[in-house]
Formats: C-alpha cells, sequence, structure tokens
C-alpha cells in the first residue's frame, strides 16, 4: 500500500542528542513509516484527489496547471461516482470537449496514488491506445508530482514502464484494443476503463463482444468497478445508450438566475435572432430570460445531477454539448445552422454535441429522385475535382469500373462507369482494365490526372485478382475483401494471409453504406453531396438503391443488415470502393488545390509534365 501522506522529511540530529534519545528518535520514526505504509486509503474522492494533486500538462490541455474542478462542475459527480463503493458501474453518454478524458484520467492518477490496484483501459483500437498513453498518461504522471515517483522512468531498462503496460507499488495500468481477445482476456482487473465503447468492433475477433469480455475481467473482485464511456451513435444500436437506459439515468439540472427554476439545458431553448447565429443566447424554460454564455456558466457552477431511475448500483450520467465550458453557444448554432442541411454532417452534430443517438431514416432511397439529378458535366472531369479513385467489381463475364472524383469537403462526382467483357480467368480483359486505370484524364486546369487509388473486390475469382493487384501494386492497385458487422473501420490494416502473399485491405461494407446512403440524401451542391452525371443511365441509379438498412437482432442485441431489393447492386459496391479507396489516403484538399491554380497560370505553351504524381497533396499513409 502506497503513502497516504508525504514521509517526514530527513532533519539532523538535535545537538546535544544522547544515545538513548538518537534511538527513541529513530523508533518513533519507523512506527510513524510503518503506520503509513499500512494505512488503509484515504477518505478521499476523486474529484477532491485532482483539486489537491493533479497538473494539467500543456500538450494535452489548452488551461495548463493545477486543476480545479469547479471550471466543470459537472464532471464533480462523474469522478465520485467512480470512488463511491455503493456504486459498481459508471456510465457516461457524452457529447465531445466536456472533459470527459480528463476525468477518467484523474480516476487513474487517483488509483495510482491512493488506491493502487490491476486497471485495464480498453480503447476502439492499438492506434487509439497508444496515443492514449502517450499523449495523456504519459503527460499526467511526468506532470503530477504525487504521481511522478511511483511509476517508473519509461527511459529506464524496466519493464514496468512501457507504452500499453505501466506498473506502480501495488498494481498495474494495462492499455488495450477492442480488436483484440487476446489482450482483453490476459489480466484480471479491479478498475475496467472502456472509452468511446459505441466505436468498438461488434465482435472481437471470434470471442464475442469486446465490452463483455472486458467486464468479464473484474468479476473476481468484490469492489470491482467498470466505466463506459461514448459519445453515442445510431439509436437502438448504441452501446453506450443501452448502458445508460439501464442504470439510474442522471441529468444535470442547473437553476436560472431570474427565476431560480432548475431545469435541464435543452437545445429547443437555444435561440438567436435573424439568423445571427454569433448572439445566440439559451432561453429559460420557465420564465424565457435569456442567459448569455457567461450567465449560462454561472447557472452550471451552482448546478446537482438528479436521477430519473432507481437503479441501484449502476450511475449514468448524459452531458450534452451546453454544458461545455469550452464551446460557446454561438459557435454552437453556427455549426447546427451549417449541418442541417446535410444529414451526415447533422448526425455527427447530433452525436457529438447533442450526444443523443441518431435515428436512421428507414425510407428506401428515392431513386427517381438521383435519375431526375443528373447534371451535365462541362468538361469530363468537372473543375471542382481533385483527386481520382477508382473500384473494381468482378462478374463472371465481366470487370466493371467506377471512377469518383472527389473535392473539398468530402463532396464527389461520378466520373465514369466501364464495362471490360470477358471472362476474368482470360488475361487481356485484365490488360484492358489495367490500360485504362493507367490512362490520364484531362482536368480543366491543364495538368492530367491519374487515378492515385484502386480498390478490387476479391470476393470472385480470387487468384486472379491477386495476381493482377500484385503486378499493378506500383500503380497503387489493391486487393479489398468486404467484412460485415457494426463498428467495422472504412478500412483496415491489409493482410498477406493468403497464396498469393498479396496485400488484402478489408473493407467495412456497412460503415461505408451508411455514409454512401446519408450522402445520397443530401439534396444540395456542397459538402458531402454526390453529383451524378447525365451520361449514366437509369440502371446505374435503380442499382445505387438496390440496398436498404434493416434491424435485426441477434442474441438480443440490435444489428443493422443491408438487404437487396433488386438483383443487381454492382454500382452500389463500386461507390463503396471508391469511398475506401479515398479513406486509404491523407489528403491536404488545399494543397492539391493550390497546385492546380498554379497549373493554370502557368503558359500552356510552355507547359512541362511533371514526372511525379500530379497531386502534391496527397500522402501515401493509410487512414484506417
Amino acid at each position: 500500500m502506497p503513502l497516504t501522506k508525504p514521509l517526514t522529511n530527513w532533519q539532523p540530529p538535535p545537538e546535544g542528542e544522547t544515545d538513548a534519545e538518537r534511538n527513541q528518535r529513530l523508533l518513533d520514526e519507523i512506527v510513524e513509516r510503518s503506520f503509513q505504509v499500512f494505512a488503509t486509503p484515504p477518505e478521499m474522492t476523486i474529484s477532491e484527489w485532482a483539486d489537491t494533486e493533479r497538473q494539467l500538462s500543456r500538450e494535452s490541455s489548452s488551461a495548463f496547471g493545477q486543476w480545479e474542478t469547479s471550471i466543470n462542475e459537472p464532471l464533480r459527480g462523474i469522478m465520485d461516482a467512480i470512488s463511491d463503493p455503493e456504486v459498481e458501474e459508471v456510465v457516461v453518454m457524452s457529447a465531445s470537449q466536456v472533459g470527459k478524458t480528463e476525468a477518467i484520467l484523474n480516476a487513474i492518477g487517483y488509483h495510482i496514488q491512493n488506491d493502487p490496484c490491476p486497471i485495464l483501459s480498453v480503447m476502439p483500437n492499438e492506434a487509439m491506445a497508444m496515443s492514449m498513453s502517450r499523449d495523456r498518461i504519459a503527460p499526467m504522471i511526468r506532470d503530477t508530482p504525487a504521481l511522478k515517483g511511483l511509476v517508473s522512468d519509461p527511459k529506464s531498462r524496466s519493464t514496468g514502464n512501457t507504452i500499453l503496460h505501466k506498473t506502480f507499488p501495488g498494481g498495474h495500468i494495462t492499455l488495450a484494443s477492442a480488436q483484440s481477445p487476446a489482450n482483453l482476456a490476459a489480466r484480471s482487473c479491479r478498475l475496467v476503463l472502456l472509452d468511446e465503447v459505441d466505436r468498438f468492433p461488434a465482435s472481437s475477433g471470434s470471442e464475442g463482444d469486446p465490452v463483455s469480455l472486458a467486464k468479464r475481467r473484474a468479476v473476481s473482485f468484490w469492489n470491482r468497478k467498470i466505466v463506459l464511456t461514448s459519445t453515442p451513435t445510431i439509436k437502438g444500436e448504441s452501446r453506450i445508450e443501452a448502458a445508460y437506459e439501464t442504470s439510474d439515468q442522471r441529468r444535470y439540472f442547473v437553476p436560472c438566475g431570474e427565476c431560480g427554476e432548475f431545469q435541464t439545458l435543452d437545445w429547443r431553448n437555444v435561440v438567436w435572432p435573424n439568423g445571427e447565429t454569433e448572439n445566440a443566447r439559451y432561453q429559460c424554460g420557465s420564465c424565457e430570460s435569456k442567459w448569455t454564455d457567461i450567465e449560462r456558466r454561472r447557472a452550471i457552477t451552482k448546478g446537482e445531477w438528479r436521477a430519473s431511475q432507481n437503479c441501484s448500483g449502476v450511475a449514468g450520467f448524459h452531458l450534452s454539448g451546453l454544458y461545455s465550458p469550452f464551446v460557446s453557444l454561438g459557435q454552437a448554432a453556427t455549426e447546427f445552422v451549417n449541418a442541417k442541411k446535410h444529414p451526415e454532417i447533422l448526425r455527427t452534430w447530433v452525436n457529438t454535441y447533442l450526444s443523443e443517438s441518431w435515428e436512421e431514416d428507414s425510407e428506401q432511397l428515392d431513386t427517381n429522385e438521383l435519375i431526375e439529378r443528373r447534371e451535365a458535366y462541362p468538361d469530363p472531369i468537372p473543375d471542382g475535382v481533385l483527386v481520382l479513385t477508382s473500384g473494381v467489381d468482378v462478374q463472371a463475364d465481366r470487370l466493371e469500373c467506377l471512377v469518383v472524383g472527389h473535392s473539398h469537403g468530402d463532396e464527389l462526382y461520378f466520373i465514369d462507369h466501364k464495362i471490360f467483357y470477358g471472362s476474368p480467368a482470360n488475361d487481356q480483359v485484365w490488360e484492358e482494365l489495367a490500360d485504362y486505370l493507367r490512362a490520364p484524364w484531362a482536368h480543366p486546369s491543364g495538368k492530367d490526372m491519374r487515378i492515385i487509388q484502386t480498390l478490387v473486390d476479391s470476393g470472385y475469382e480470387t487468384q486472379a485478382v491477386y495476381r493482377f493487384c500484385k503486378r499493378m501494386v506500383g500503380s497503387r492497385v489493391s486487393a479489398s475483401k468486404g467484412v460485415g458487422g457494426t463498428g467495422r473501420p472504412a478500412v483496415g490494416r491489409p493482410s498477406k494471409a493468403n497464396s498469393a502473399n498479396c496485400n488484402v485491405f478489408p473493407v467495412g461494407t456497412n460503415t461505408l453504406k451508411e455514409v454512401l446512403f446519408a450522402r445520397l440524401r443530401v439534396k444540395e451542391p456542397g459538402p458531402a453531396f454526390w453529383h451524378i452525371p447525365e451520361h449514366f443511365d437509369e440502371e446505374f441509379c435503380y442499382q445505387l438503391t438496390a440496398e436498404k438498412a434493416v434491424k435485426r437482432y441477434s442474441k438480443g442485441i440490435p444489428r443493422i443488415e443491408y438487404i437487396k431489393l433488386r438483383p443487381r447492386n454492382e454500382a452500389l459496391d463500386l461507390a463503396v470502393l471508391n469511398l475506401a479507396a479515398f479513406a486509404m489516403l491523407n489528403v491536404n484538399t488545399n494543397a492539391v488545390q493550390k497546385r492546380l491554380q498554379d497549373q493554370r497560370k502557368q503558359d500552356p505553351k510552355q507547359k512541362t509534365r511533371n514526372k511525379r504524381s500530379w497531386v502534391s497533396g496527397v500522402s501515401h499513409k493509410r487512414r484506417f
């Protein structure tokens, strides 16, 4: 057990001290230290510990220095629930930018110093786990004096402090990925922290639900503590929403400065005059007085958590962005006005600011509407296109290729739909495809564009696909394999576990179909809008809308599945492949646009072909 207070500082022996006095003094010191070592943890809450010990780091916080819970008062109830012996599970359904991660860090720091135990922190993937360790936990340990001496120096040869595993007297903290069943089953832990659970995969390998796997690590501890946090996602599919509904469902009530009425903050009460979002105010639900941001923050400091359900042992907290001290009402109103024109962006805003799940429109996409909105392009490649990708679908008698242009704000353009007839077992049809993928495309800027990433579906004639992709790897042509299920990344890490030793990229088809359908519902050109050229026939539009999302239940757990409404859906599959191809790239669209603008300024007679890729703003580093 670590010390509960600093040991007595050494002092030089008093002048004239006898041997007997010296021996008695040393004995008293030994007794004092022994009592400190074997003392029980202090009766201190996490918020009290944070206000006393926690230091915010420069690289991880805008307000570095001593932590003050009073700046973000709603976090007090969340933190203290984690240290409450009557609470076994804490559920936090929150917006982003409300300080949730800092509250979790305070819980970790508290347990390292005052109540050491085995701790498991689970993130959606390993990259996020490593980032949490490097960017948040390590700086906290370094800058908080109470913790610095308890965790070994990461620069030492000791194995007690690695990126994903850190030891301290009486315990350790292990950071793990929800995608790794081995890590989730490796150790028993008393404190289990599950962050962004709505981004966890549906299954951790073949072992099942990663949340259940992680919770199982704490079963042997009578004083176990489980903490689940996340912004919600889709209604009926959100893990955090389901967990919150089984809790005591606490919400934060604040008093009006005018009438004193306690109320929860509701977005419906945010108003702004004549479209002036920068002047947004919060209107009291009782007396209709209008609060400035300063008055809103003052009310929050006087608020309190109130439970609406009688559920012993599970404390649930719902916290929207309206309680954030870091986001003004004007900022939130502006974001809302910009988002509401585009379903995909609006969904993100609802999830991450209001902390509410998004209820998907179950209606089928209107095919006729897509047919009617086809448009004439002034050039084969519209001026707004900055990047070209393509997807290839393999059928028994043909190869189908779809080329898509990508612009700012995920505005997209269907460019060309090419069919190469012939058996995929015949090399000739692959040669025709290769020539097509290598060919330049004329851009209005005068610069030739090339397709910079192609994905080929390997579900049919797999070996032929592998051979082609290995041969075309220099042209950034890659094999892919669709992976169903909720929570899959758009593009996962490639595998070479095949006879051809070919990189095969897993594509989260459900994830990308969700994105695709949201973008096809956007009705106005601009961010997330998908342009359809007039030379695309009606059949293409029917294939785009050939599937529908439905909710199915497996062992009581809701899942979104996509069912066919028509026999042919090649256009839909090809569009998904293009979204995945773009997700593999790290594109600086501003840099690409500047290059094209510079090209326009050149004298056409003096143009020289740049041997490098035309896209200087594209990194070949994958985005997973």
